[in-house]
Formats: structure tokens, C-alpha cells, sequence
């Protein structure tokens, strides 16, 4: 009898701590979510004027246009779009410092950013560690920005405090470096640009 009590006992908790664990706890965790932070809990995706989405904020995407801030250099190819297929993966090349692979595409990249008459960076040559990173350096920022506004008919004093908008600061104010979000200062250098055809 005793061991018969202590299995209905042992069954009894584990169904106790499945019901907690599976059940009671994600959807404590999915209300939370969905009432104070909607944004965040549904991948910080960002919507165009059209209200479609362009991209997660959280995510780096490549831009090759002259018009836009292009961001660090990246294995995995995140794309965004109805025919478009998102690869579903991050993670950096894995290429170790003395595959000849590795030094062939610093190379490659360097030499791209010497025929924009772009000084060679770290965060622009180097992948990030997660490959997916959507920030860039204040600096590589700085450095992409004579083009831009070129390319866009502008004074690079009316892109500056979109640059200062859109740097995220240190992480608890101590740790990493401040970094501009890519995606999010492209797609605002877009809504300038409609605002200051819609004021003509």
C-alpha cells in the first residue's frame, strides 16, 4: 500500500509541476508580454507607412543602396519580403584566423569600402558574433555619411540628429559601446524624405 501511495504522490507532483511549469507559467509570461510590452514580445518588428512590416529591429538586414547606412558585414543573409525567404539561422562564419577564407573576405571588404573612399573599420569588415547584429559603430556611422547625403540630395546636418536618435547607449550605462541601429535610422531617413516631399 505504501508504495502505491507514494506513486499516486509521485504522479500527483509531477502533474502539479507540468501544470505550473507548461501551462500556468508561459501563459502568465504571454499575458505580461502582450499587455505592457507588445512591442517587444512580438519581435520588435517595425511597420512602413503602408503599416507592412520591413524588419525586426533587433536583427541586422543588408542594404547595398547608396541611400542607406549599410550595416556590419554578415554570413547569415536575414531578408525580409513575400518572395523573399528568411534563412532562419544565425550564427557567424565559424572560419578560424588562419583559414585563408576568412582573410579573402576581409580583403574583399576592405577593398570595397577603399573604392567608397571609406576608411576600413572594424564593425564594418568583422561579422558579429551572432551574425544577425543591427547596430554599427558611431564612427562607421560618421564615416557612411557624406555618401548618404549625396546620394540623397541633403545636408549632412539634417541626418546628424537622426544618427544621435537612433545610437542606443551601454547596456545598464556600463557595458559594451553606444551603437546606431541600422534599420531603424534607414527607415527614418525614408520618412524624412516623405515628409519633405509631402511639405513641397
Amino acid at each position: 500500500m505504501a508504495i502505491i501511495r507514494e506513486t499516486i504522490r509521485a504522479i500527483f507532483i509531477t502533474l502539479m509541476l507540468w501544470l505550473l511549469t507548461a501551462i500556468i507559467y508561459p501563459l502568465i509570461i504571454l499575458v505580461v508580454g502582450q499587455v505592457f510590452l507588445p512591442y517587444q514580445a512580438n519581435g520588435s518588428i517595425m511597420l512602413n507607412l503602408n503599416n507592412q512590416p520591413i524588419g525586426s529591429a533587433l536583427i541586422g538586414q543588408l542594404f547595398t543602396s547608396e541611400q542607406y547606412f549599410h550595416p556590419r558585414t554578415s554570413t547569415v543573409r536575414y531578408s525580409q519580403g513575400k518572395k523573399a525567404k528568411p534563412t532562419g539561422i544565425s550564427g557567424a562564419s565559424n572560419l578560424a584566423a588562419s583559414n585563408p577564407e576568412l582573410l579573402k573576405r576581409i580583403l574583399e571588404q576592405a577593398n570595397e569600402l577603399r573604392d567608397e573612399n571609406l576608411q576600413p573599420i572594424a564593425d564594418i569588415i568583422y561579422t558579429s558574433a551572432s551574425g544577425l547584429d543591427p547596430h554599427i559603430s558611431l564612427r562607421a556611422a560618421r564615416q557612411q555619411l557624406t555618401r548618404i547625403a549625396g546620394a540623397r540630395g541633403v545636408k549632412e546636418d539634417e541626418i546628424l540628429p537622426l544618427i544621435n536618435k537612433y545610437t542606443d547607449g551601454r547596456f545598464l550605462w556600463t557595458f559594451g559601446e553606444p551603437g546606431v541601429n541600422v534599420l531603424r535610422l534607414n527607415y527614418a531617413l525614408d520618412l524624412q524624405d516623405f515628409n519633405r516631399q509631402q511639405n513641397q
